[in-house]
């Protein structure tokens, strides 16, 4: 069943990632970076400021921390040595075939995706956290497409993103557990409705729109 499986998983892999266009080349190259993201993380602690007290603000911000390093080291130190799984990029049979950005061919293993595995948490982690319809399937969609471009780089599977999602998804509500716990440790009431969140929503669109504009040239 399992061989069943990766073979289906490779199938759907093959065709995903030969959809190929320069165009979004450029756009899957940018998009997946980390650095690209670091002008809505600072709108994240903007919004934080505005709502929290100081201590409040750094009990939240060391959580978001957390969970981002839970996930990583949960799926890149842990997951991945245990499966050791070789990325297509890397598979004998395929490797020559992947279509890669900028011949990056990523690490020994993939399984599962470091990548799917942190941006699942932190939405999960904001999703618990704000509670904002919109603000959550931006976060929602975000993932998506990230994981999406991991794929369309050749560096995961279509299944390392998918179980990245899951192992991200349990690793942010559990964190967001402990942060709870936390919070009533140190005698402090859970942030309520929260203004401003619409700051988050606008910046990661104009990041979105940007990265949209600047894979034109």
């Amino acid at each position: 069943m399992w061989e069943l499986l990766q073979e289906w998983d490779k199938s759907l892999f093959l065709f995903l990632n030969g959809q190929h266009a320069p165009y979004w080349d450029h756009f899957a190259r940018i998009f997946t970076s980390k650095t690209a993201w670091g002008v809505m993380y600072a709108s994240i602690l903007y919004v934080l400021g505005k709502n929290l007290d100081w201590k409040m603000v750094i009990v939240t911000t060391l959580a978001f921390v957390l969970v981002i390093v839970v996930a990583d080291q949960l799926a890149s130190s842990v997951l991945r040595p245990l499966f050791a799984r070789p990325r297509p990029s890397r598979a004998p049979g395929i490797m020559d075939t992947v279509h890669l950005i900028d011949g990056r061919r990523g690490g020994a293993f993939g399984f599962p995706s470091a990548h799917a595995a942190n941006t699942a948490a932190l939405t999960a982690f904001i999703i618990l956290l704000f509670r904002h319809r919109c603000l959550s399937a931006f976060f929602i969609a975000w993932t998506l497409v990230t994981c999406y471009t991991r794929v369309y780089v050749g560096v995961h599977y279509p299944g390392d993103v998918l179980f990245g999602i899951l192992v991200g998804g349990l690793a942010g509500c559990a964190v967001h557990g402990a942060y709870r716990l936390g919070l009533a440790r140190l005698s402090l009431a859970p942030a309520g409705k929260m203004k401003h969140l619409p700051v988050i929503i606008n910046t990661g669109l104009l990041t979105t729109v940007i990265i949209a504009l600047y894979s034109l040239f």
